[in-house]
Protein backbone atom coordinates (compact mmCIF):
# COMPACT_ATOMS: atom_id res chain seq x y z
CA UNK A 1 0.00 0.00 0.00
CA UNK A 2 1.42 3.35 -1.04
CA UNK A 3 1.57 6.11 1.54
CA UNK A 4 2.54 9.71 0.92
CA UNK A 5 3.45 11.86 3.91
CA UNK A 6 4.26 15.56 3.92
CA UNK A 7 6.06 17.56 6.60
CA UNK A 8 7.61 20.97 7.16
CA UNK A 9 4.67 23.32 7.07
CA UNK A 10 4.22 26.12 9.57
CA UNK A 11 3.71 29.81 10.22
CA UNK A 12 6.21 32.26 8.77
CA UNK A 13 6.35 35.99 8.16
CA UNK A 14 6.28 37.41 4.67
CA UNK A 15 9.74 37.27 3.13
CA UNK A 16 10.67 34.17 5.12
CA UNK A 17 11.41 30.62 4.00
CA UNK A 18 10.08 27.12 4.58
CA UNK A 19 11.21 23.71 3.36
CA UNK A 20 8.56 21.06 2.77
CA UNK A 21 9.40 17.38 2.50
CA UNK A 22 7.41 14.47 1.15
CA UNK A 23 8.20 10.78 1.39
CA UNK A 24 6.38 8.06 -0.49
CA UNK A 25 6.51 4.48 0.75
CA UNK A 26 5.17 1.17 -0.45
CA UNK A 27 6.87 1.18 -3.84
CA UNK A 28 9.68 2.88 -5.71
CA UNK A 29 8.92 6.08 -7.58
CA UNK A 30 12.25 6.50 -9.34
CA UNK A 31 11.56 8.18 -12.66
CA UNK A 32 7.89 8.71 -11.81
CA UNK A 33 6.50 12.18 -11.52
CA UNK A 34 6.13 13.70 -8.06
CA UNK A 35 4.66 17.12 -7.47
CA UNK A 36 3.42 19.72 -5.05
CA UNK A 37 -0.03 21.29 -5.23
CA UNK A 38 -1.67 23.75 -2.88
CA UNK A 39 -5.17 24.79 -1.96
CA UNK A 40 -6.23 28.02 -0.32
CA UNK A 41 -9.58 28.28 1.48
CA UNK A 42 -12.42 28.59 -1.02
CA UNK A 43 -10.15 28.01 -4.02
CA UNK A 44 -9.33 25.16 -6.36
CA UNK A 45 -6.28 23.00 -5.74
CA UNK A 46 -3.51 24.38 -7.95
CA UNK A 47 -0.21 23.15 -9.28
CA UNK A 48 2.98 24.46 -7.68
CA UNK A 49 5.95 22.38 -8.90
CA UNK A 50 6.79 18.94 -10.29
CA UNK A 51 9.70 16.67 -11.07
CA UNK A 52 9.49 13.81 -13.56
CA UNK A 53 12.30 11.81 -15.13
CA UNK A 54 15.79 13.15 -14.58
CA UNK A 55 15.91 14.41 -18.18
CA UNK A 56 12.56 16.20 -17.98
CA UNK A 57 11.69 19.38 -16.08
CA UNK A 58 11.38 20.43 -13.32
CA UNK A 59 8.28 22.49 -13.85
CA UNK A 60 6.94 25.41 -11.84
CA UNK A 61 3.78 27.45 -11.75
CA UNK A 62 4.40 31.07 -12.69
CA UNK A 63 3.71 32.06 -9.08
CA UNK A 64 6.55 29.78 -7.90
CA UNK A 65 9.23 30.56 -10.47
CA UNK A 66 12.31 32.22 -9.02
CA UNK A 67 11.18 31.66 -5.41
CA UNK A 68 10.52 27.91 -5.04
CA UNK A 69 12.81 24.99 -5.83
CA UNK A 70 11.82 21.33 -6.05
CA UNK A 71 14.34 18.52 -5.56
CA UNK A 72 14.44 14.74 -5.10
CA UNK A 73 16.56 12.50 -2.89
CA UNK A 74 16.69 9.03 -1.31
CA UNK A 75 16.46 6.96 -4.45
CA UNK A 76 13.79 9.35 -5.71
CA UNK A 77 11.12 8.51 -3.10
CA UNK A 78 11.52 11.85 -1.32
CA UNK A 79 10.74 15.19 -2.87
CA UNK A 80 11.42 18.53 -1.24
CA UNK A 81 10.09 22.02 -1.88
CA UNK A 82 12.28 24.92 -0.79
CA UNK A 83 10.14 28.04 -0.59
CA UNK A 84 11.84 31.43 -0.30
CA UNK A 85 10.53 35.01 -0.31
CA UNK A 86 7.15 33.77 0.87
CA UNK A 87 4.09 35.97 0.39
CA UNK A 88 0.71 35.95 2.16
CA UNK A 89 -0.86 34.64 -1.04
CA UNK A 90 1.28 31.49 -0.67
CA UNK A 91 -0.86 30.51 2.31
CA UNK A 92 -2.66 27.21 1.91
CA UNK A 93 -2.64 23.48 2.43
CA UNK A 94 0.26 22.00 0.47
CA UNK A 95 -0.20 18.51 -0.95
CA UNK A 96 2.39 16.10 -2.28
CA UNK A 97 1.34 13.81 -5.11
CA UNK A 98 2.91 10.95 -7.05
CA UNK A 99 2.10 9.56 -10.46
CA UNK A 100 2.21 5.99 -11.74
CA UNK A 101 4.28 7.12 -14.72
CA UNK A 102 6.15 10.17 -15.86
CA UNK A 103 4.92 13.41 -17.35
CA UNK A 104 6.17 16.27 -19.42
CA UNK A 105 5.13 19.89 -19.70
CA UNK A 106 1.41 20.47 -19.23
CA UNK A 107 0.82 16.85 -18.23
CA UNK A 108 2.69 17.54 -15.01
CA UNK A 109 0.23 20.29 -14.13
CA UNK A 110 -2.88 18.10 -14.27
CA UNK A 111 -3.83 16.89 -10.81
CA UNK A 112 -6.11 14.23 -12.32
CA UNK A 113 -3.04 12.33 -13.50
CA UNK A 114 -1.64 11.89 -9.98
CA UNK A 115 -2.83 8.74 -8.28
CA UNK A 116 -1.25 9.01 -4.84
CA UNK A 117 -1.81 11.96 -2.51
CA UNK A 118 -0.75 12.95 0.98
CA UNK A 119 -2.97 14.55 3.60
CA UNK A 120 -1.35 17.96 3.21
CA UNK A 121 0.73 20.27 5.38
CA UNK A 122 -0.42 23.78 6.28
CA UNK A 123 1.63 26.80 5.25
CA UNK A 124 0.60 30.16 6.67
CA UNK A 125 2.39 33.35 5.67
CA UNK A 126 1.61 36.42 7.76
CA UNK A 127 1.92 39.96 6.45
Amino acid sequence: QVQVVESGGGLVQAGGSLRLSCTASGRTFGGNAMAWFRQAPGKEREFVAAMSRSDIGPYYADSAKGRFSISRESLNNTVNLQMNSLKPEDTGLYYCAAMDGWCSKVGCWDRRLYRYWGQGTQVTVSS
